[in-house]
């Protein structure tokens, strides 16, 4: 009889260090689970799935976790990871990629020139690779708050001499948002990186306008998502004047994925299981940057082991890992055993 892998949930909820206001609404907490997954032989693996609000995910992960029961073999939790809601899925195969390796002492590092050439089939890692343990995360972009907050925030970037900003547009009134950029351009370095980030807010014509101002901008390294996730015509237009990043419409249609030639915000904690997007980031994968969910620490690990394979890569740019929006506490240690012992099991 083949040896069963054990599934244990505990459930999670917590406030962002400080409420994100955007162009979608206001994100103040994240909640969730926590998965350990346990071998026959003793060997521990953790994931985590937190979907973000809208239709009730929630709901679904908590019946997709009742359905997996507490046991189930290699085999059958592979069959059933296509299935499984995207951030059900990242916690599942997480947890079955660290059981095949990947080990948790943290600042592990790749020798030199180590990453394979070529590519690899979806769902493998390099031979080898997963026993290095846990990168570290290369510098974040830093993340700017929507509206007036905008102002504060920019000065405690500047004084800790952020290299790559990202500011939250389309969260309030235009006029004044085009005000708050020509502050931000004259106090910006000629050095910087900025990156404007819609969240899908902008119509056409207010995108043109934003377009107009920024073409000739050489600080200005994308704008994200500056239209609906489903105008693709009108991204791919924006795209010939200046660079567009694609994030919702990434979630919204995932074969963008592959026919998308600019750049990508993957956010691995809600794309299912992280093993091919980690597999394409140690070959080399170009044009994507890896963003948070606001994950804990069991989450974050991970995260930031793809932000640190994606620096690596053929085209490094700043990862978006938010570092001044995690709360603190153990759920957000880096040790998965010290946030897992933080959690009380579900039920009565």
């Amino acid at each position: 009889m083949k040896a069963l892998l054990r599934l244990a949930w505990r459930p999670f909820q917590f406030p962002l260090a400080r409420a994100l206001v955007t162009a979608q609404g206001r994100l103040a907490e994240r909640r969730g689970w926590l998965l350990r997954l346990e071998a026959a032989d003793g060997r521990l693996g953790w994931g985590e799935a937190a979907p973000f609000p809208g239709s009730d995910p929630i709901q679904a992960c908590r019946l997709s976790i009742a359905q997996l029961g507490p046991c189930q073999g290699r085999q059958q939790l592979e069959e059933a990871l296509p299935a499984l809601p995207g951030p059900l899925a990242f916690a599942v195969g997480a947890a079955l990629a660290e059981l095949d390796g990947l080990a948790a002492e943290a600042a592990a590092s790749l020798p030199a020139g180590s990453l394979p050439a070529g590519s690899l089939p979806v769902g493998s890692l390099p031979a080898g690779w997963l026993a290095t343990g846990w990168l570290q995360a290369p510098p974040s972009a830093w993340l700017l708050p929507a509206g007036a907050a905008l102002l504060p925030a920019l000065e405690q970037a500047l004084s800790s001499n952020a290299q790559t900003l990202k500011w939250k547009v389309a969260a309030g009134d235009d006029a004044l948002e085009r005000q708050l950029l020509e502050v931000l351009l004259e106090r910006l370095p000629e050095a910087a990186r900025l990156r404007l980030d819609a969240n899908a807010g902008w119509d056409r014509a207010t995108a043109a306008a934003w377009a107009e101002r920024l073409v000739d901008e050489p600080r200005l390294e994308w704008l994200e998502q500056p239209l609906a996730d489903d105008d693709i015509e009108g991204l791919e237009a924006l795209a010939h004047r200046l660079p567009v990043a694609l994030d919702e419409s990434l979630r919204r249609h995932p074969w963008l994925r592959e026919r998308w030639s600019g750049w990508q915000v993957r956010r691995p904690a809600q794309e299912g299981d992280p093993r091919p997007l980690l597999a394409a980031l140690a070959v080399g994968r170009p044009g994507w940057m890896v963003s948070t969910a606001f994950e804990t620490g069991v989450g974050r690990r991970l995260v930031e082991h793809a932000a640190a394979l994606q620096w690596r890569g053929p085209t490094p740019t700043a990862p978006g890992l938010a570092p001044q929006w995690r709360p603190s506490g153990p759920l957000f240690n880096a040790d998965p055993a010290v946030a897992w012992a933080a959690l009380q099991p579900e039920g009565p």
